[in-house]
């Protein structure tokens, strides 16, 4: 009788251990994996109307659509400059004279000899125009009176337009398009906004910093007096502009958790708070962003409460299996 009833209180021994080892492991693999509540909600917010405007910035110089060099069409002497910078020009105008090196050699003999000589050789041997092959704005007076030059040596560089060339990374440029309306600020003068538009996109990069961008030609609507070449500028291209759309907060807008039922395949999400305080993804169909706002084309209406949730971070202590944590319990407990 004794026999038996040692063997029966064995028994109980054994499987109350085997009770606390399962619950043991249970709650080992449960703070190791996981948490289905692994989510705490940060703040709400609301669903809200209000305009968006999605902008690509970038920076970008002035420059001359077309600079032509006006060279001296024969070699010899400046007579006269009859242009000076900024001037606006027509195709034709006589920009400046010259004398051939004949015809200065020949004058500087005569004006020796007197005035009457002097003046019988110049209507006798007549100067050199150089005239403007289009029309534009002198950008360049690169010569004054008397001074000798040759054909390679440009009298004056005249532009016939001011652009605005910019420089866009390749991971904007889908974003840019020919006719596009842009903003532009000089930093020159940073309390001006001259409007603008995209004129020419280069078929081809160039490396600026280790990075991939492509020139973008923005001609400005009106070309202001305050326009220089070579002039830093910022740019704004005008993306996307909506009107009384519904947005929410960037940060609120998810990618659809991993593992969680997805009946509508939705790429986005929204995180509602449920009746239990626990949030739970609602599918929803984005548009533009600016960063800090986003537009919502479905699956949110006007009002609705929203939740800005982020993961919870795991207690260090949870799992009384870690290597090492009985030790910093022990050593707390000296300390203290």
């Amino acid at each position: 009788m004794l026999i038996m009833k040692i063997s029966n209180g064995s028994r109980v021994v054994k499987w109350g251990l085997i009770i606390v080892g399962i619950f043991l492991l249970m709650r080992m693999f449960s703070s190791c994996g996981p948490a289905k509540d692994s989510l705490q909600i940060v703040r709400t917010a609301k669903v809200s109307r209000g305009d968006l405007s999605v902008m690509v910035t970038a920076t970008g110089t002035v420059k001359p659509y077309n600079r032509v060099e006006i060279k001296a069409p024969i070699p010899g002497r400046v007579e006269e400059v009859l242009v000076q910078e900024g001037d606006v020009v027509k195709k034709g105008q006589v920009l400046a004279q010259m004398s051939s090196t004949e015809r200065a050699a020949l004058l500087d003999a005569a004006r020796a000899r007197g005035a009457e000589t002097m003046k019988r050789w110049e209507e006798a041997y007549k100067m050199a125009p150089l005239l403007a092959p289009l029309d534009g704005t002198i950008i360049v007076r690169s010569v004054e009176p008397g001074q000798t030059v040759t054909t390679a040596d440009p009298v004056v560089v005249l532009s016939d337009r001011l652009i605005v060339e910019a420089l866009v990374d390749e991971t904007d440029l889908s974003m840019i398009k020919i006719g596009q309306r842009t903003a532009i600020q000089l930093d020159a003068y940073p309390k001006e906004v001259f409007e603008g538009k995209v004129d020419h996109i280069t078929f081809e990069s160039k490396l600026e910093n280790n990075v991939n961008v492509y020139e973008i030609d923005v001609l400005p609507e009106k070309v202001p007096p305050s326009f220089r070449s070579g002039m830093t500028a910022n740019i704004t291209f005008i993306v996307k502009e909506e009107k009384n759309t519904l947005l929410v907060p960037s940060e609120a807008v998810v990618e659809w958790p991993k593992g969680h039922p997805n009946p509508q395949k939705a790429v986005f999400a929204v995180y509602k708070k449920t009746f239990g305080g626990k949030p739970e993804p609602v599918p929803v169909k984005i548009g533009g962003s600016d960063g800090r706002m986003t537009e919502i084309i479905e699956g949110l209406k006007e009002g609705a409460e929203i939740a800005i949730v982020r993961r919870k971070e795991k207690s260090k202590s949870a799992n009384p299996f870690r290597p090492g944590s009985s030790a910093k319990k022990n050593e707390a407990q000296k300390n203290s």
